[in-house]
């Protein structure tokens, strides 16, 4: 009986490759259009990939799911009946990225994410920009995610994002673009961790022959950067805990997982307490004082008394000795102001603004509903496009009018008619692609690139970050909880 073998039943030839219609994308380990041959980043992985049997590479990844519900990685879905919780499904295929890649990537990034701090610190003091004429006054002071009651706050080290998710999207060989900037409570640093240790335990002949930078040194450099900017004048080591809102939460396991790396305590509101204007985590040893919390929990639950009074997740009494010094908190209360998608298409002005040069990472280019002359364009041209809710995440309330219904479009007519402040438009780009491992064998899937960046006494970034991958054939949505997976990210050294 004849071997399935990797590429040359596969990537590298048709027998085994599901492709498809031909695709116009950028494929990161053929080039243009999958015909000029290995690029030099994949030259190893391409070699590597050959010589392997395809059943032998579907039972290794039926092994790594065995081994992420055994430890629990798996993610809730709302609003689904069949089920509660989800594996994000995991190809074994990594995505690469030469060091003269990540580099431009990196300067570009770590410019991004100072310009967004700049901005939120100006957005909450003397909004320097809004006088300047290079943003809407109401776009700012009438937006859900501006919170009035942080105007004059002054956190450790003017810092109010501290740590942030950029997506990135590539079109072409020398083209990167962000797609979004996720500086609330972005996740999924943990699926990048676990990913890379699965990767390593069931294929270290890749790692022996591949310059691949670490990544495991996030949970210390998240302890660092978290410690670096609890309150001034500490005479101890800051205590640091990780608020979670409990075990239904979608991103539990990340919570429960980065506190358990970085040695801290997880809580959750009832744990806590204010006495003495100060923050206390009730424990065995009585109450015990809290410097820095990271909270993944939104803004509007962290104190009843100051946002929703139904919410039982945060802690009364919070926002006030946050207010006074007394507590860090990550990210800091409104930092969500930098992420709404109608910031988003100021970003370039934002950035220029806050940095006197032009952005090393463009936006993908975005219409602006609440603009009569884009709306006009969107509502001509919705099955052309991609819709999304300013708001929105998650891969919900979102358009993607090539692939959609002719009946999805005109709800999404009608809802954008309504409230045209509450959606931007984007056309639908050609994301790249990679090799992904499916049941016949080897096939193109869409994906983008999640970094982390930890910004503190100063900038970590952690080399690569979270690549997701669309892996229904033809979707360019890559959520997970839209059907999307994962891959392990490799950054090569020089």
């Amino acid at each position: 009986m004849a071997s399935r073998r990797g590429l040359a039943s596969g990537v590298g030839g048709t027998p085994r490759t599901s492709w498809g219609t031909r695709l116009t994308a950028f494929d990161e380990m053929h080039g243009a259009d999958g015909s000029t041959g290995v690029r030099e980043p994949y030259r190893w992985v391409h070699q590597w990939l050959e010589a392997q049997n395809i059943d032998d590479l579907i039972a290794k990844r039926s092994e790594a799911e065995a081994l992420f519900r055994r430890t629990g990685i798996t993610f809730a879905v709302y609003g689904d009946d069949a089920t509660t919780e989800r594996l994000i499904p995991f190809d074994i295929i990594p995505r690469i990225l030469s060091a003269a890649e990540w580099r431009r990537l990196a300067a570009g990034i770590e410019q991004r994410v100072r310009a967004l701090n700049a901005f939120i610190y100006d957005i909450y003091h003397r909004q320097e920009i809004i006088r300047a004429g290079r943003i809407p006054e109401d776009l700012i002071i009438q937006n859900a995610a501006f919170l009035p009651e942080m105007m004059c706050v002054e956190p450790p080290r003017g810092i109010y994002a501290h740590i942030i998710g950029i997506d990135i999207v590539r079109t072409s060989d020398n083209d990167f673009m962000v797609l979004e900037d996720n500086t609330r409570t972005p996740s999924g640093v943990s699926y990048m961790l676990e990913n890379r240790e699965t990767m390593m335990h069931m294929f270290p002949e890749l790692f022996a022959r591949n310059r691949v930078a670490a990544v495991e040194d996030y949970p210390d450099n998240l302890r660092l950067t978290l410690e670096s900017v609890a309150p001034p004048n500490l005479d101890r080591e800051p205590t640091v805990v990780v608020l979670t809102p409990g075990i239904y939460n979608s991103a539990y396991f990340e919570h429960s997982f980065l506190a358990d790396q970085m040695g801290v305590e997880l809580v959750e509101g009832q744990d806590l307490v204010v006495v003495d204007g100060a923050l206390r985590m009730k424990t065995t040893q009585g109450l015990k004082q809290v410097d820095v919390l990271y909270r993944r929990v939104d803004d509007a639950f962290l104190d009843p008394l100051v946002f929703r009074r139904d919410s039982v997740l945060g802690v009364p009494g919070l926002f006030d000795v946050y207010r006074a010094g007394r507590l860090s908190i990550v990210n800091a209360p409104g930092a969500g102001i930098a992420d709404d998608k109608s910031i988003y298409t100021y970003m370039p002005a934002i950035v220029e603004f806050y940095t006197g040069r032009p952005p090393i990472l463009k936006n993908v280019p975005t219409y602006v509903c609440r603009e009569a002359a884009d709306l006009a364009y969107v509502l001509e041209h919705l099955d052309q496009l991609v819709v999304k809710q300013v708001h929105g995440s998650g891969g919900y309330g979102m358009l993607v009018g090539p692939a959609a219904t002719r009946e999805e479009i005109e709800m999404f007519r009608m809802l954008v008619k309504a409230r045209p402040d509450r959606y931007i438009a984007q056309p639908t780009l050609q994301l790249s692609t990679c090799p992904t491992l499916v049941e016949g064998g080897f096939a193109r899937r869409h994906l983008d690139l999640r970094p982390f960046v930890l910004v503190g006494d100063r900038v970590r970034l952690t080399p690569g970050g979270l690549t997701r991958v669309a892996l229904r054939e033809g979707s360019l949505v890559v959520n997970s909880s839209q059907g999307g997976g994962t891959k392990d990210t490799w950054v090569l050294q020089e």
